[in-house]
């Protein structure tokens, strides 16, 4: 206590803002963040660390529990940074928003916040719940308007199949949603997002294709994100990971459910998409860096 009475009082002497968050004295982020000062310790920490790279920040990672919603942890949406716990499409943004800000010479905790905040939300626009990228083909094709990814999309093998969209999920199950369920008046908006992403065709590499091939090794490279397209109604994507190649094939760095942490999965991506009858293949996304 003594401690921190101390760093409040430092501040107003000299002209600092601090911030109280779960109890402890911070240096003040934008209004809006919700973060523990371990995950702003460790950002900064990594962010500074010797010749980083996107895999580098990946395997950091590994280990660390896996564990959903994290994001709804307020009544009002806010930026929500959280390294402690992990799913996989918080455990992609991690990384990806730190190697971007790698890439851009950018260190402190306020700069990647402001990277999250870019790439979870529309246009990089944080404005309520609605605002927040809940899709990853819309996330994807944001994140391409924006320059900071381009999705693979060759016309030729393996890329052999076609997904085309037919979004509904979160506006036919509301209840599962808890900023839907706590307000209802937002499903008309979701609904709306949806109906705009359906339709759109996306190509993709079939589970069938995805073996220890020179056509698979040609277009997918470590570090690409992985993003399982799946046969669930009213879905697009199944999980997210990112590219890890060993001998014997394609594997996924990811923060998986099953293992309830972040792994790389011991069996080959193909050999994993055979176990799960609803996946049905994948679509390569790159990142627009070239700290690999």
């Amino acid at each position: 206590m003594r401690h921190g009475l101390f760093i409040i009082l430092f501040a107003l002497l000299f002209g600092g803002r601090v911030g109280l968050v779960h109890g402890q004295a911070l240096p003040q982020q934008p209004a809006g963040i919700t973060y523990l000062p371990a995950d702003s310790l460790e950002i900064e920490a990594l962010l500074n660390s010797e010749q980083p790279s996107l895999l580098h920040f990946a395997r950091h990672f590994i280990g660390r529990p896996y564990v959903a919603h994290t994001l709804e942890v307020n009544d009002g949406e806010q930026l929500v940074v959280n390294t402690r716990e992990l799913d996989c499409t918080t455990f992609v943004e991690t990384v990806t928003a730190l190697i971007l800000c790698a890439q851009q010479k950018k260190h402190s905790f306020a700069d990647y916040c402001d990277m999250l905040r870019q790439l979870r939300y529309r246009q990089g626009l944080l404005c309520g719940y609605t605002s927040r990228l809940h899709y990853f083909s819309d996330w994807i094709d944001d994140k391409q308007a924006m320059g900071f990814v381009t999705e693979i999309q060759q016309p030729a093998v393996p890329f052999t199949a076609i997904q085309q969209l037919n979004i509904n999920y979160m506006s036919r199950h509301p209840k599962a949603y808890s900023a839907l369920k706590n307000h209802p008046e937002l499903i008309r908006e979701i609904a709306r997002q949806e109906r705009s992403l359906t339709g759109r065709r996306y190509r993709y590499i079939p589970k069938k294709e995805v073996r220890n091939t020179a056509a698979l090794r040609s277009c997918v490279s470590d570090g690409d994100m992985i993003a399982i397209t799946c046969s669930r109604p009213g879905l697009d994507i199944a999980h997210l990971g990112f590219a890890v190649w060993k001998e014997d094939g394609l594997h996924l760095l990811n923060a998986s459910q099953l293992h309830k942490k972040v792994v790389l999965e011991p069996m080959t991506l193909g050999e994993y998409l055979s176990k799960h009858p609803s996946h049905t293949g994948i679509r390569i996304i790159r990142i627009n860096t070239k700290n690999y």
